[in-house]
């Protein structure tokens, strides 16, 4: 950042900043804290007797140099560093030692076709679907998949061409985000799409998965991994002969004898294989994912063939799905409910350390605006909560913060 940058964000002028590099006038700890929240640093950093250059953030802004000049973007994902920081102290004043030995990591080379990227992110979760012992069956809650892992979990608003992003650092630990605008569905997606950076890409510190990065090959092999992680191949056939829908156009069968081979030829019946778009409904139900995810996944695993594929996505694009799955019953989340899972469970670590005198009423309010509660919601939360009495005396702060 240049001097005049940072002297925007401070509301100083460039020779004030000038003057605080110079060493020629010292730095209030307002702006202290307002430098640590602007270079994504933690406070303590600013005072230790060695100063470590490798960060999450300024991994994150040397891999995405065009972000830094997005100041959305770069805002967005300062609070995620320090929103991932706070989770740490939290759980370190708590006594929460999150098991990231649990996490595998895959140690394979950067795919150098789309086919490669393709073949890795498929194998890959198949070989975690084998190693979590979670069978051919959905999964319930990707965030809570993740956190079973030691891998924390977060929503933030994000700009809507991010769809999350994934920090591995020391003062971090292993987290990951995703875009809190966005659908209940895309963001189970996109913690399976984070999830396949935790276990393959841990060595960028950081990553940001944007749309217009979407051809980049370790985001098709993050793709790839989320759809298969999501819709296992073998589950989804056994869904599919379920309703009728998953035999081939052919049956073949050669009866063999010590004598000689009779062959078996026959046509499967002219709708077996024809896919409706109800069949799609249930399957991306029964799954949890998008009807398009659906969609794309019969494609890929040639139960839907390209016609048929376009027609389905026509009557999706036209709103019949979402008719088609309510006709169906088929089960409907809160989606604005769960838009607030994370911010409940950041909230319960801190009333823990409140409750404990470990943080001030002071560092609670603070860690609430992180999550957009203000001072009355606090207020409100604490009376519920019969801890309206904790907190008011003292200074108990987390460290760094």
């Amino acid at each position: 950042m240049t001097q005049e940058a940072v002297a925007g964000r401070l509301g100083v002028s460039r020779s004030t900043v000038a003057q605080f590099e110079l060493g020629n006038r010292a730095v209030t700890s307002l702006e202290l804290d307002q430098l640590a929240a602007l270079y994504g640093r933690d406070i303590r950093e600013f005072l230790a007797e060695e100063f470590r250059e490798d960060d999450a953030l300024v991994a994150l802004f040397r891999a995405h140099p065009d972000v830094v000049e997005q100041e959305q973007v770069a805002d967005a994902l300062r609070a995620c560093v320090a929103l991932g920081r706070q989770v740490s102290h939290l759980e370190r004043l708590l006594g929460i030692d999150p098991d990231r030995g649990a996490v595998a990591v895959y140690p394979l080379p950067a795919p150098r076709s789309r086919w490669q990227a393709v073949q890795q992110g498929e194998h890959v979760a198949d070989q975690e679907r084998m190693r979590l012992r979670l069978g051919m069956a959905p999964i319930a809650n990707m965030a809570e998949a993740l956190e079973a892992q030691g891998v924390r979990t977060a929503l933030v608003d994000l700009p809507d061409d991010v769809s999350g992003l994934t920090l591995s650092h020391p003062t971090v630990g292993l987290f990951v985000v995703a875009n809190r605008s966005h659908h209940f569905l895309r963001r189970r997606f996109s913690y399976a799409h984070e999830y396949a950076h935790v276990l393959l890409d841990r060595d960028r510190l950081g990553t940001i998965s944007r749309t217009v990065d979407r051809d980049d090959l370790i985001e098709v092999r993050a793709n790839a991994f989320a759809a298969s992680l999501l819709l296992p191949e073998e589950g989804v056939r056994r869904f599919m002969t379920a309703i009728g829908k998953g035999g081939p156009n052919r049956l073949q069968a050669d009866v063999f004898d010590e004598s000689g081979v009779v062959e078996v030829r026959a046509r499967a019946a002219p709708d077996r294989r024809n896919v409706q778009l109800y069949d799609v409904a249930e399957l991306a139900g029964h799954f949890g994912v998008s009807r398009l995810a659906a969609l794309y996944r019969l494609r890929n695993l040639r139960l839907l063939g390209d016609v048929e594929l376009e027609e389905l996505k026509h009557q999706e694009e036209m709103g019949r799905g979402r008719q088609v799955a309510a006709l169906l019953a088929l089960p409907e989340i809160d989606h604005e409910a769960t838009r607030n899972e994370f911010s409940h469970r950041f909230l319960s670590l801190a009333l823990e350390a409140l409750r404990r005198d470990q943080i001030s009423r002071a560092k609670l309010i603070e860690l609430a605006g992180m999550v957009d509660l203000g001072p009355e919601g606090v207020a409100q939360l604490l009376r519920e909560t019969g801890l309206e009495d904790l907190g008011e005396e003292g200074e108990i702060l987390i460290p760094g913060g």
